[in-house]
């Protein structure tokens, strides 16, 4: 990945060692967090281009790096960064273009293999990450922690929960309530055999299908944790089969209880929402506040 250049036709062009024009740039919906636009050049070769102001600081940085953690274990495709540009005013993140293409036979089955290969060979001796990172657009914290029950009380739970209250999203019935879950966590979550390298934000819209007709994986926030975050998050919005599972569980058996800590760890999800998006979710929070605080 090239640093340096504040055009991205700059950029490619060294990337590419010869001089280039980009000829078309089509903007992609899709994001609610960047603009986005699909890059072509005088070659035809393209390009996905996502651009946001200076103030998210180190937001695509944060991104790359996690897609370069990814990469290099082994597991499912993984989108390659191609070039970088941070300012006061402005940053952009340019990656390789995804040729989409058609679900093969196996796609979910080879999915849920591949991420479970991802979780059982990387390996940490914390849970959390080197670096800070961003989920969406708020900041993930991952001060390295030797305890994943600590870790997501403190990091997860806890940071959304402060974050709630000082934005106003959280009243203090709310935010007691999201407290007694977390003094309660070492009830209902267990430690991993070891913390494994994370997606961080799994699902639906967060891979695509590649041109051989397999999962790409896009838009991480990554940490070393608990494979069952990950998995958890496939089941929150929908958009996975259970194929993806079932094959998941071929690779890595799941511990016992997981299905009764899915909400747990989806609160940290449903939290950044009502941070994000507003009070639409705050009825979800609540709910897991009964059940688990």
């Amino acid at each position: 990945m090239v640093e340096g250049y504040a055009d991205p036709k700059d950029a490619l062009s060294a990337v590419l060692c010869r001089t280039v024009t980009i000829t078309g740039r089509r903007p992609v919906s899709g994001g609610s967090i960047n603009q986005t636009s699909s890059i072509v050049l005088d070659s035809g070769q393209r390009f996905f281009l996502k651009e946001n102001s200076g103030a998210l600081r180190s937001l695509f940085r944060a991104e790359a790096e996690g897609l370069h953690a990814l990469g290099a274990q082994p597991g499912p495709a993984v989108v390659t960064p191609v070039a970088l540009h941070e300012s006061p005013a402005t940053q952009w993140l340019l990656l390789e273009h995804v040729e989409s293409a058609t679900r093969a036979g196996d796609f979910w089955e080879r999915f849920g293999r591949d991420m479970a290969t991802l979780h059982r060979e990387s390996q940490w001796d914390r849970c959390g990450f080197p670096h800070d990172n961003h989920i969406g657009r708020t900041e993930q914290v991952n001060h390295p922690t030797v305890g994943w029950i600590e870790f997501f009380g403190r990091y997860r739970l806890g940071y959304q929960v402060a974050l709630a209250e000082r934005n106003g999203s959280a009243d203090p019935s709310m935010v007691a309530g999201v407290h007694r879950v977390i003094e309660r966590l070492d009830r209902v979550l267990v430690e991993p055999d070891h913390p494994s390298l994370l997606h961080g934000d799994l699902w639906g819209g967060n891979f695509m299908v590649g041109a051989d007709g397999q999962a790409v994986l896009i838009d991480p926030a990554v940490s070393y944790g608990h494979p069952e975050a990950d998995l958890a998050m496939t089941e929150l919005f929908g958009g996975f089969s259970p194929r993806f599972l079932d094959a998941y569980r071929e690779v890595s058996p799941l511990q016992p209880g997981y299905r009764d800590r899915i909400d747990l760890y989806n609160l940290y999800h449903v939290l950044n929402h009502l941070n994000l998006f507003g009070s639409g979710y705050a009825g979800s929070v609540r709910a897991a506040i009964a059940r688990y605080g």
